[in-house]
């Protein structure tokens, strides 16, 4: 696979992962009992984004630099998953 499909990969990888981090640690003002006016009850008081976007960088770079491991040494190949049979027959 060629740089610009791992870069693709790293793109999705890291919008999955930041999605699957972003409640982590995350108290509602309601919560915390400091509830602005005007605001939602239920919205962060503090949501701690560039700490949870460089876990996720880190994160998904483990997670790409494994799967590019994998796929350069041929330890996964495209063989290894199972393709769907078709169901009709093209004249």
């Amino acid at each position: 696979m060629g740089v610009g499909t791992y870069i693709a990969i790293y793109f999705i990888v890291w919008w999955t992962v930041i999605f699957a981090v972003l409640p982590f640690g995350v108290r509602s003002q309601h919560e915390d009992g400091a509830q602005e006016d005007g605001t939602e009850p239920g919205a962060p008081q503090s949501p701690l984004l560039i700490p949870k976007m460089l876990v996720t960088t880190v994160v998904a770079g483990v997670i790409v630099g494994l799967f590019a491991w994998s796929v350069e040494t041929g330890r996964l190949t495209l063989d290894m998953f199972p393709m769907p049979v078709k169901m009709y027959k093209v004249d």
